[in-house]
């Protein structure tokens, strides 16, 4: 059963509000939506977010929580090595926000240059190739956010992510040309 928790009004009376109904509006916006089956579903009042996921799913010291859908097999990706991976984004209404299987190629990114949103790659870091991974990102490990995004400062991010392959990378430099390959 959900305990009800207290909101402050501009009368500064004390609110209450039912976390049952909130998250049973959350649960009916998710499913307008399309969104995947056993999404986390978010009790929202105000700034105040609490997440409601079943038992398997796991919260590191950090704040992320995440859970293994497949275990992969391999190393699992080292700061400098390149990740590819495909990833469904999705905002907290479960409403599909990016895909790059609707863009029909994997996303390519190294590890370790501050290139990748700090959750979403504290998330894959312990991915192994071939792993299937749903990583929920708290606002504080999301992305950057402003009038260029399209990010709230407080929304949780959910991404549902495929670890496809783990690549080395070497610099070369040819004449006053440099470059990184990764293969």
């Amino acid at each position: 059963m959900f305990a009800p928790f207290a909101a402050y009004g501009k009368s500064k009376n004390k609110a209450i509000y039912d976390e049952r109904r909130l998250l049973e509006q959350n649960r009916k916006m998710q499913q307008a939506n399309n969104a995947p089956e056993d999404f986390p579903s978010f009790i929202r009042e105000g700034f105040e977010v609490k997440v409601v996921t079943p038992e398997n799913y796991t919260k590191s010291n950090s704040g992320l929580i995440y859970r293994d859908i497949e275990v992969g097999t391999g190393d699992c990706p080292k700061d400098g090595q390149q990740v590819v991976f495909h990833y469904t984004g999705y905002n907290e209404s479960g409403r599909r926000i990016d895909s790059t299987y609707l863009q029909g190629a994997p996303a390519k990114i190294r590890l370790g240059n501050k290139s990748l949103v700090p959750g979403f790659e504290e998330g894959i870091r312990e991915m192994k190739p071939g792993g299937k991974r749903r990583i929920i990102i708290p606002p504080e490990l999301g992305p950057p956010v402003g009038p260029s995004t399209f990010f709230s400062a407080k929304q949780f991010e959910v991404f549902d992510v495929e670890l496809l392959r783990v690549q080395d990378c070497q610099r070369r430099t040819i004449g006053f040309y440099s470059d990184v390959v990764c293969t």
